[in-house]
């Protein structure tokens, strides 16, 4: 069956747009295809930093012809009413409907067969429908057209079974220099190395010529010819490839016939930190850096240069020198600013930061400095081996490098320069270290500090940002996030889950909240405070989930109310996840529901509570007699076994309680006659629903 082939050829993509924009691509065309009922087969998308390519396999000659029918109204109906629908349907007389007889009457129907249209007459409306749907972070306008696009769009390439299709894009503006694009069969090639036109008629056709052409279309065939060559350069030099699987992809995503070279780097500069190297080849040249077998940083650098210019030859000697001269510049000014940085210590800097607006509302990074400083210590006293004078330290300098120069010209390097600067001033490697971790983790991949220290500053970091926005009504919204609060959020809890801390979080968000100056409403502190703790259980629901932890039995233990102990909580969630995976559990679970509902509609009906204890006096059968002793010492053991903390216990306290409530249910029935002895039995099921919610809000679980 026939294929289309889509090209959208322009100036330079992106590359970090690329991926998704090819993807974005094919979702448009195979939905436009599935809407005008255009069946086919599989769909490919590819990019290279100057196309976007779309092939969808499969595709039939014509649309499927169609039976239309509408249902009109009855025979004999109005005149009024058959006459708006004869309007409606475009009919000049109503025998042009049929009749059908049904067990409601004889209706009116208007039946249309409408015979499908050829692929060729259908196409380019998908395709152009496709392309002005495509969209981009960043668009421009040129030359006086009207049409926007990440970057001047030159052709469009659409073949339909090896013959072009006709149409093409309207650019807008003005009549005449090139302000309408048409369908064709036509691309280019490379720019440098490969200047003539090349005619396509399929897509193997199309990929091979461009491969003859100096272009490799695979975004994936790109990055392995990028990582052969750069494996291959480093095995002879003696080193090994430092993995960077984002800056492969980016360097992918900028070359069309990767050429990966080897330069040096100049002796004089390996003296600076590997971070400052690796990061002013990475962010300014996107070079790859390289490992000696010692493991020290490699003085040699790869690049991939965008021409035919095998190892040795004159161009790559060109090309490599070049890189060299430019990399020396920028490593220059890294050297200046590491030996300036040095003559002062991080201590004199500190007083810089009043200079810098943390937030409008939350006062300068000075004053966030003072408050994360007490909260770290508030912190430190509760986690063992935690030294108070480093975690002040600590605490004092974890902001200053962001006023040196190094920090100024690499941004991402904040931590990392104030690590190595503290160590130069003679500061214990705990509060440097403190110092370089204190914004870990940075998301699910970045390791988790451990060191008590570190700890410390990294948890009143985050929890003082988050209390601070949260006190001046600045949340997260909808998918909007701009200070990353989610993130923090996630941060303490991995700080205090993976680190097995016993922190009471709320006393935390109180102890912050109080080294604010003149923010928020005090009178509504515990409830804002509160609404931040709902904010938490959300992030350790994505966190839990991650792990196969259902989220609803987060909410359950939640939903008990005054638990801020994540430890604690985690622990009381896994016994819970175990005691329902066992036939006790989802039983009692089961009744829990059963005696919930009863409840729930007879005090609806009654208009009053049904709680408080069952009088023993007034048990008759043998059943309710057992499950009110049952109840009595499930609800004992378990209150004891919870005051230890011990949740497995307090879970096989809880299921020593189906049997006698299975029976309860299996031969006693709840609404008799008499009053009082409907009553005390509707307190034996308030007392399920109590004695089990002690462990968690049962109610909160799905399908309870």
């Amino acid at each position: 069956m026939p294929e289309l082939l889509i090209e959208l050829f322009s100036e330079e993509i992106p590359a970090r747009m690329q991926a998704r924009a090819s993807a974005d691509l094919k979702r448009l065309v195979t939905t436009g295809l599935d809407k005008a009922g255009l069946s086919h087969g599989e769909a490919h998308a590819y990019a290279t930093p100057r196309r976007l390519t779309v092939v969808v396999e499969d595709l039939p000659d014509k649309q499927p012809d169609v039976t239309e029918e509408k249902k009109g109204p009855k025979v004999g109906a109005p005149e009024q009413a058959i006459q708006g629908f004869m309007k409606a349907n475009g009919l000049s007389d109503i025998a042009e409907a049929e009749t059908r007889e049904s067990n409601k009457g004889t209706f009116y129907f208007l039946v249309r067969h409408i015979t499908g249209r050829p692929s060729k007459e259908v196409l380019p409306e998908v395709i152009e429908e496709a392309v002005r749907a495509l969209s981009w972070p960043n668009s421009m306008r040129w030359a006086e057209h009207t049409f926007r696009w990440v970057r001047p769009l030159h052709s469009i390439i659409a073949v339909f079974d090896g013959e072009a299709l006709p149409g093409g894009l309207d650019l807008g503006g003005p009549q005449g220099n090139g302000s309408y694009i048409h369908f064709e069969h036509f691309t280019q090639g490379h720019r440098f190395l490969s200047e003539k036109m090349l005619h396509v008629d399929s897509f193997a056709d199309y990929q091979a010529k461009l491969a003859a052409s100096h272009v490799i279309l695979d975004p994936a065939e790109r990055q392995k010819r990028i990582l052969e060559q750069a494996d291959a350069l480093c095995a002879d030099a003696g080193l090994e490839l430092l993995p960077d699987d984002a800056l492969l992809a980016e360097v992918a995503g900028l070359v069309e016939w990767p050429c990966v070279l080897m330069g040096r780097i100049d002796e004089v500069y390996m003296a600076l930190p590997p971070e400052v190297l690796a990061t002013s080849m990475r962010s300014h040249q996107k070079y790859f850096s390289t490992r000696a077998p010692d493991g020290r940083f490699g003085d040699r650098f790869l690049l991939a240069s965008n021409m035919d210019a095998p190892a040795g030859s004159e161009l790559a000697t060109t090309i490599v020198a070049g890189n060299e001269r430019v990399l020396r510049a920028r490593l220059a000014d890294a050297q200046f600013f590491w030996e300036q940085d040095r003559k002062q210590p991080l201590s004199s800097r500190t007083t810089e930061l009043k200079d810098i607006v943390f937030h409008a509302k939350l006062g300068s990074l000075d004053d966030k400095v003072d408050r994360v400083q007490a909260l770290a210590v508030a912190i430190a006293r509760r986690i063992e081996g935690a030294d108070l004078d480093r975690v002040r330290s600590a605490a004092r300098l974890a902001k200053a490098d962001l006023v040196t120069g190094m920090v100024g010209e690499f941004p991402e390097l904040q931590g990392l320069m104030g690590r190595y600067y503290a160590l130069n001033d003679g500061e214990h490697e705990d509060v440097a270290d403190a110092i370089r971790d204190h914004y870990k983790p940075l998301g699910p991949s970045d390791a988790c500090p451990s060191a008590p220290v570190s700890v410390c500053v990294a948890l009143a970091d985050k929890i003082d940002t988050l209390v601070g926005f949260w006190a001046i009504d600045e949340k997260p919204t909808g998918s909007k996030d701009p200070f990353a609060l989610r993130r923090a959020a996630l941060g303490v809890v991995r700080l205090i889950v993976e680190n097995r801390l016993r922190l009471p979080l709320f006393t935390l968000f109180r102890s912050s909240w109080d080294s604010f100056e003149g923010i928020g409403a005090d009178a509504r502190r515990d409830e804002i405070l509160t609404d931040l703790m709902v904010f938490f259980a959300d992030r350790l629901k994505v966190t839990l989930r991650e792990q196969g932890v259902r989220h609803d039995l987060i909410t359950a233990v939640f939903a008990l109310g005054g638990e801020d102990d994540l430890v604690r909580l985690l622990a009381r969630v896994e016994a819970l996840d175990a005691f329902l995976a066992s036939e006790d559990g989802a039983n009692l679970l089961t009744a829990y529901r059963r005696a919930a509902n009863i409840v729930r509609i007879e005090e609806k009906k009654d208009g009053r509570s049904h709680g408080g204890e069952a009088e023993e006096a007034l048990l008759q059968a043998g059943e309710e007699t057992a499950l009110h002793a049952a109840l009595a010492h499930a609800s004992h053991a378990a209150g004891e076994t919870l005051a230890r903390e011990d949740f497995a216990a307090a879970m096989r306290d809880l299921s020593g309680l189906r049997q006698p409530v299975d029976a309860f249910f299996d031969e006693v029935l709840v609404n008799v006659e008499e009053p009082a002895v409907r009553e005390n039995r509707l307190k034996l099921l308030s007392q399920i629903v109590g004695t089990l919610d002690r462990v968690a809000d049962f109610s909160q679980i799905e399908g309870a």
